[in-house]
């Protein structure tokens, strides 16, 4: 009798685990408000809130977003890859701004923090942006080192003094992750021939680079009223950009080298190009 009622007494005051689990996950909570989008169900886009404890979480928005998607909500969609502000993947706009959530610190408060795709970029699903017109014109600028007298194998290296290989810096450290392309109102305005300030960027880099040999060509190619003069300097590219680059700076001294090399041939020169391929003139039109 006396064991029996030690047993119910035992069981009447123990802690309950469900009770424990609870307030463990409350031990301090944080909203997530976060664009929501699944367009198989051809629904519109509305902001769903999730709350998770921070205690049991990592301190990056990343952490977070995992955590929803592992434990609360596995429908949820975004990219993601390297975790270390590298590859890119995990570009949206956190509370009003792009940047990388890999590298972007949860900061605690009563309000919710909001999270949405990359603005002004089509949608895959919920976080995902479509990202192709972006990467056709990356590809248009012809990203690679071009020769007009090739070496052979097994010689040695084009040559770069350390001058020289100076110059690129802080250009070739771009991850293509579009922060600063849909952080640019221009862009918004004009995506399907503005070549927007990553890719300009990038087409400086090879302009720069005292390598390669098809400079005039290049100038002569970009050297287009909607490619490189929609850029106002707006300075967005370089507020937001979660490397440290000046996207805004590298157009100036673009625009700076177009003026002063400029020559009535390069129309002829444009045309050539051009006609090698057709397709190269528009992102959205690039194969």
């Amino acid at each position: 009798m006396a064991a029996t009622l030690r047993h119910a007494v035992k069981r009447q005051f123990a802690p309950s685990t469900q009770f424990c689990r609870t307030f463990a996950a409350m031990g301090k909570p944080q909203t997530f408000s976060i664009y929501r989008y699944d367009p198989e169900r051809a629904a519109k886009p509305f902001m769903q809130d999730y709350t998770i404890d921070l205690k049991q979480c990592g301190p990056m928005i990343l952490d977070a977003l995992i955590k929803i998607k592992d434990e609360v909500d596995s429908t949820l969609s975004f990219r993601r890859s390297c975790r270390e502000g590298i590859c890119g993947s995990c570009a949206m706009n956190i509370n009003g701004k792009n940047g990388l959530a890999c590298l972007l610190y949860i900061e605690p408060g009563a309000a919710p923090i909001e999270i949405q795709p990359l603005p002004h970029s089509y949608v895959v699903k919920d976080l995902v942006p479509d990202l192709t017109n972006f990467y056709n014109q990356y590809k248009s600028i012809e990203p690679w080192l071009k020769r007009k007298d090739t070496k052979k194998a097994g010689e040695k290296e084009y040559y770069q003094s350390r001058e020289d290989r100076a110059k690129l810096d802080g250009m070739y450290e771009c991850i293509l992750c579009a922060s600063c392309m849909t952080s640019c109102p221009s862009y918004w305005w004009n995506p399907e021939y503005y070549l927007g300030p990553a890719v300009l960027m990038q087409a400086y880099r090879w302009i720069a680079d005292s390598r390669d040999q098809y400079t005039e060509e290049r100038l002569a190619w970009v050297n287009d009223t909607m490619k490189l003069y929609r850029c106002h300097g707006i300075m967005n590219c370089t507020n937001c950009c979660p490397k440290g680059l000046d996207p805004a700076k590298a157009i100036v001294h673009l625009k700076e080298q177009v003026a002063e090399s400029h020559n009535d041939g390069w129309k002829y020169m444009m045309t050539g190009e051009i006609a090698k391929n057709k397709g190269r003139e528009s992102g959205m039109m690039y194969m």
